[in-house]
């Protein structure tokens, strides 16, 4: 598992390290990709990394690899921003489970997110006001890491 985390994750971010990406602009881009990776709004997280890549410049191939790499994050959430968009909005709370959102989204996503916009626009509000804080603290935490992993390509 190791072998492949430095082969498919770590390798290609000090890929794009050599290629003159500042520490900085990698960890901001992993960060928000992780941060728009989860949004319960399932669907839209590889449209919203392209627009806020492009809107902030931000590195369009690390965010993707973070947004696909949130996608378990992604699933494990929904029904706890959900939960807590119920409770911010006083709404009732729905019968859900994880197998029930996941079989409606693939029997017919369109139709699940009609019966669910209600809910699902709720946990969007919820996601708005928990993500920003732990985005922010992942990308300073990774920009000391990026940081460190850039000191050995640095020129003399």
């Amino acid at each position: 598992m190791r072998a492949w985390l430095k082969a498919r994750i770590w390798d290609p971010l000090l890929g794009l390290l050599r290629k003159g990406l500042s520490p900085e602009a990698l960890a901001w881009s992993v960060a928000v990709g992780l941060a728009l990776g989860i949004t319960p709004l399932y669907g839209t997280s590889t449209v919203l990394c392209l627009g806020v890549a492009s809107a902030f410049r931000l590195n369009q191939p690390a965010m993707q690899v973070a947004n696909y790499l949130a996608y378990p994050l992604q699933l494990a959430l929904l029904i706890p921003f959900i939960r807590l968009g119920e409770r911010l909005f006083g709404a009732p709370r729905l019968p859900l489970s994880l197998p029930i959102l996941e079989e409606a989204l693939k029997a017919d996503a369109w139709g699940a997110l009609g019966l669910f916009w209600t809910s699902l626009w709720h946990a969007g509000v919820a996601w708005l006001l928990v993500v920003p804080l732990p985005m922010a603290a992942l990308a300073w935490g990774l920009g000391g890491l990026f940081r460190q992993a850039k000191r050995p390509f640095r020129q003399p």
